[in-house]
């Protein structure tokens, strides 16, 4: 187990010193190697929960484990930290050097790795993204989509056990989107525990689990077969349904009996023709 959290709650006061309830009794386990995507709008709860598993905030009240550490125990604040990377939505605001090789090289720089295998981290890290003919290039010459890379390569450069990406693709183009979710996947086979904040559905597909959050709670948890499903939750808690999943619940209110592990316009297409 990876990460487990137990009635967690999040609250904070607003500036007119209302109290809001960011998170209300979130229960949750995530196994070592899975490739978890948390689904939900803005005001979910979903980037509240990324940052409570990597101890940016901590719990008003229950419990969050990473690799078996309290995140309210400062004692292990820096073990928490390397075990659970975290990619943020902007990249602008993660990059701090200004050469890319530099830039990968920070965190492992800063916990006391040897330089020649700070060279090795490097090095791996950038092939591991796809950015491995860029390491001598400036960032701000860099698009968006490249630079999300390189904050990618950042953390894995830390060699985490978990990476937890909070909204990484948000301000991308498809292009960029399709190349970081292509490295989730990847950091994925290597064994990496990825967890995926997203409100994008087809994104969620990639992953082995789906989680979707309403109101600060989990509403659905499943694999993302079974929780696509849920049509009329999902579109209740403001999620737009991709159209192929969409057009299946319709076809499926109306008596069609489509496999419940078609999730994506290429299988819908093999069994329509099949």
């Amino acid at each position: 187990m990876i990460v487990k959290t137990e009635d967690l709650v999040f609250a904070y006061q607003t500036d007119d010193e209302k109290t809001v309830t960011a998170l209300n009794g979130v229960s949750l386990e995530i196994e070592k190697g899975s490739f978890t995507a948390v689904l939900g709008r803005n005001g979910s709860g979903k980037s509240t929960l990324a940052k409570n598993i990597n101890a940016l905030l901590l719990p008003s009240s229950g419990v969050v484990y990473v690799n078996g550490y309290d995140t309210k125990n400062e004692e292990f604040l820096w073990e928490i930290r390397k075990s659970a990377g975290m990619v943020f939505q902007n990249p602008d605001n993660q990059l701090v050097s200004a050469t890319v090789e530099d830039d990968v090289a920070f965190g492992p720089e800063n916990i006391g790795v040897p330089q020649e295998e700070i060279r090795e981290r490097v090095t791996e890290a950038l092939q591991l993204v796809g950015m491995q003919e860029y390491e001598k290039s400036t960032l701000s010459f860099l698009s968006g989509g490249q630079k999300q890379r390189i904050a990618i390569a950042g953390v894995v450069a830390m060699r985490p056990d978990c990476i937890v990406m909070d909204e990484p693709t948000a301000m991308l183009d498809p292009q960029g989107r399709k190349a970081v979710m292509r490295i989730a996947r990847r950091l994925n086979d290597e064994g990496i525990t990825v967890i995926l904040i997203t409100h994008f559905m087809e994104e969620a597909a990639c992953a082995g689990r789906v989680i979707v959050m309403d109101d600060g709670k989990i509403l659905l948890d499943g694999t993302p077969a079974e929780v696509f499903e849920h049509t009329d939750e999902i579109k209740h808690a403001g999620l737009a349904l991709p159209p192929v999943v969409d057009l299946i619940g319709r076809l499926r209110k109306r008596g069609v009996e489509v496999p419940a592990t078609i999730i994506s316009g290429e299988d819908f297409l093999k069994w329509v023709s099949a």
